[in-house]
Order: C-alpha cells, then structure tokens, then sequence
C-alpha cells in the first residue's frame, strides 16, 4: 500500500478588528482614528496531526476588507498542495505566489497582494515550525545556510548582495551561536517601547506611562511627531523630565512631512536629543530620506515599516540613507523576503530595529531579531525591537516581556495563532462584539 500523501484542505479567512481607536491607542500624525486589525489566515490539513498553519497581515479597519480578500485570491495555489514538500520548502510557494502573472499585475510585489502573499506565506512557516517541534527563530538559526539561501529570491538585489555572499554571512555567523543561544535564553532581546508615546494621550498620560516604561527596565521609548510643532516640544520635554537623560528617546512622524519639513522640524526638537527621526517622510523616497540623514545628523534616520519590497530596502542601503532599518513582519512578503532584508542589512552593516506594536507584531517579528542576533548580527548593541503593550491576550502564545527584553519564545511555531475565542468576538462585522456594538448603534440611531 501506497502512503496517503497529506494535503492543504482548506484556506481559511477571517476579518478580525479591534475598536482601539476609541481610546486613541496607535494614534499618530496620519493615522489619528485607527482600529487595529488583522487579515488572518488559517492553512488546515488532513496530515492527522491536528497541526495548522496560521498568519495575518496588520491592517487598520475598512482596509481589512480589501485585504481578506487578497488572501483569498491566493486560494487556489495552496489547496491541495502537499503539506511535506510545503514545510521542507517554503520558499517554492512563496515563488509560486509572486509569479502568478495576474495576480503580480496588480503590484509588482507590493501593495495589498504582496502584503497577502506575506500573510500566506508566513502561515507555512508557522505550520512548518510546528511540524519540527520548535520556535521559527530556532529553526532558522539552526537550518543549514546552503538551505536558508536557496530560501531567498535574490533577483532585483544581486547587484547588492550575491548569494555566494549572502552564503559567505550565514556561515561566518554560526560562530559562537551556541553561545549566543544561552545568553538570549537567559537574559532575552532588547526591546524600546512606543506605549507612552501615542500622538493623542494627555501629557498626564504619556508622563505616567513614561516613568512606569522605565521602571519595567526599558532604556527606550518613542513618541509620534508631527502634527504640531509646539506641541511636540511640549511632549518632548514632558517625556525627557519623565524619563531623565539617560534613558533614549526616539521620534516617529509616520510620512507626515516633505524632506525640507522634516529636516527644519527634527532640527527643532534636537534639543531633546531624540536618538533617531523615524519615517520623516514618504517611505518611497530613498533620496529624501538620504538628505534628511545628512542633514539632522547626528539624530539618526530610520525607516522601513511601510517599505514595499526588499528592492526598496536594497536603495536606502546603497544610498546611504538610514542609520537604522526597521523590517515588519507582515508588510513584505513574508519570512523569505525578510531573510533578504536581513541579509541585506547584514552586509551594509545597518543595525535592523524592528517595527511592532500593531495586532500580534510583536509576537512575530522577535522570531526574526532573534535569529539575526544569533546567525547574522551576532550582536544586540543598538538593536531594538518595538513593543506595544496591547492586543497580546488575543494570542495563544503572546510575547513575554522581562526587565524591558522580550523572552524567547519556546513553543513550536510562528507565535502567530489567535485564540478562537478571539476571532469569534472581534470578526467583523458578525462577531459577537461588532454584532452587539452595530446593534447598539442602531438603537442609538
């Protein structure tokens, strides 16, 4: 008798919103009413090992509509597809997914449909972590790099990086990861906190949350800039008496200005000592963002939570434009685009601090610090993960913070799987929440 070969069975999609606009939680300068979602996918099998595949994409309220929907597009190249040869190579799915003609139209991979390959392709990584029993950032750390280059699709970016180069970085990190290994399981990865620093607390807030980050062993904070001059200096210097000088903080104006504008407002607020501007403006615009580095120095240039693509991460690289790299794990196309990215950065030299917060950012992107820390950087000088102090229950395994570092995960998989009971209370529009809520607004009408 011949083996059943196991088989993804079904898709599963789902609009997931939570109503955090309504206490100004991720409010910024651009953003001033978000409701922090997730387009979430579930891979299931009939392997009989019970075992799923999860992702998501972060998106903020009505764009989850568009974004579910991209997901779905992406149905039929996984139904059917054979869990083995799914888990023993992602990287052949997440070809597949960008080489569909019709689909890559709508980008080149960037946009909604590159943001649904992420969600997608990070669910296989998911199930094939769960598969082998153990965390993604240790299955990366110890995969065999000849198997981790053939991961990453090195078109677009060879003129930077090679992958005979890109081979040449993985091997020479494995030195001392053993080590490295035991520090991060004791002591965890360093995190910076952006709690305090929504553009619509009160000062009464942001000082309080300001004094409780420090005491929970942070050295960082960052707040949103950019609305209003003078009420950035005033939060500024709130912030900086809340916190003391030894405690770093950054700044974030999420796009808002033009490349003139954000060298005359960060200039303004230097006094302050901001540690680094972040997003000063467009996240396309690789040579704004290269003559505001030059001329706000010595604050440091970060950027790269809306950066589309590692072709764009190639260009700030090359043009000398950041100081600090900031990856998300869902806004490129999922863990094989962030193993360029990293690999990149690895080569330039550029510390990679990654953006979180959102709905279960944190819980994903740890698992990439961590293997840069363990098989690329070999360091945690300078390198930071955000973290934003909500939506955690909402996981089965949330990230564990301790003294201001984020404890290394240990169950199996992505960090990624929602509690069902979650999903079914904050699906839109019919979960039990949204139903109760639209219904009260309805009476209220």
């Amino acid at each position: 008798m011949t083996a059943t070969i196991a088989r993804i069975t079904a898709v599963d999609t789902f609009d997931v919103r939570f109503p955090t606009s309504r206490e100004l939680d991720g409010s910024d300068a651009m953003n001033p009413d978000p409701d922090y979602s997730a387009a979430y996918v579930v891979l299931r099998t009939d392997a009989g090992d019970g075992l799923e595949g999860h992702g998501f994409t972060f998106t903020i309220g009505r764009g989850n509509d568009v974004q579910v929907a991209a997901i779905g597009a992406l149905r039929p190249h996984l139904l059917g597809r054979s869990v083995d040869e799914l888990c023993a190579d992602p990287g052949t799915l997440s070809r597949d997914l960008i080489g569909d003609s019709q689909l890559r139209w709508l980008g080149p991979e960037k946009g909604v449909m590159h943001m649904a390959i992420g969600a997608v392709v990070n669910a296989a990584w998911d199930l094939a972590a769960k598969r082998a029993g153990q965390p993604l950032w240790r299955l990366l750390a110890h995969a065999d790099p000849e198997w981790l280059v053939s991961q990453v699709d090195f078109r677009y970016i060879a003129d930077a990086l090679t992958p005979e180069e890109a081979l040449a970085l993985l091997r020479e990190g494995r030195a001392g990861l053993a080590d490295r290994e035991s520090v991060l399981l004791e002591h965890g990865y360093p995190g910076y906190t952006t709690s305090p620093g929504w553009l619509g607390y009160p000062d009464e807030k942001l000082t309080r949350l300001a004094k409780q980050a420090v005491a929970d062993g942070f050295t960082q904070i960052k707040l949103k800039v950019g609305a209003d001059l003078d009420d950035d200096i005033r939060r500024l210097r709130t912030a900086r008496a809340a916190v003391g000088d030894g405690v770093r903080i950054a700044i974030d104006a999420n796009q808002r200005w033009n490349v003139a504008e954000a060298v005359e407002w960060t200039t303004a607020l230097a006094g302050f000592d901001p540690y680094w501007i972040e997003e000063p403006t467009s996240p396309d615009d690789v040579l704004g963002h290269a003559t505001v580095r030059a001329a706000v120095a010595p604050v440091k240039v970060a950027t790269g939570e809306h950066v589309q693509n590692r072709v764009v991460f190639k260009q700030l690289l090359q043009a000398g434009a950041v100081d600090v790299l900031q990856i998300d794990a869902a806004r490129v196309g999922g863990v094989n685009e962030n193993l360029a990215i990293l690999l990149l950065a690895a080569k330039f030299g550029v510390p990679v601090c990654p953006h979180a917060g959102g709905v279960g950012l944190c819980e994903l992107v740890q698992h990439l610090s961590m293997f840069d820390y363990l098989t690329l950087s070999g360091t945690t000088e300078d390198r930071v993960i955000e973290y934003v102090d909500h939506l955690h229950e909402h996981f089965t395994a949330p990230v564990v913070m301790r003294e201001g570092h984020y404890t290394a995960p240990l169950a199996p998989g992505f960090s990624a799987t929602m509690r069902p009971e979650s999903v079914t209370a904050y699906r839109y529009p019919d979960g039990t929440f949204w139903a109760a809520d639209l219904a009260e607004q309805e009476e209220r009408a």
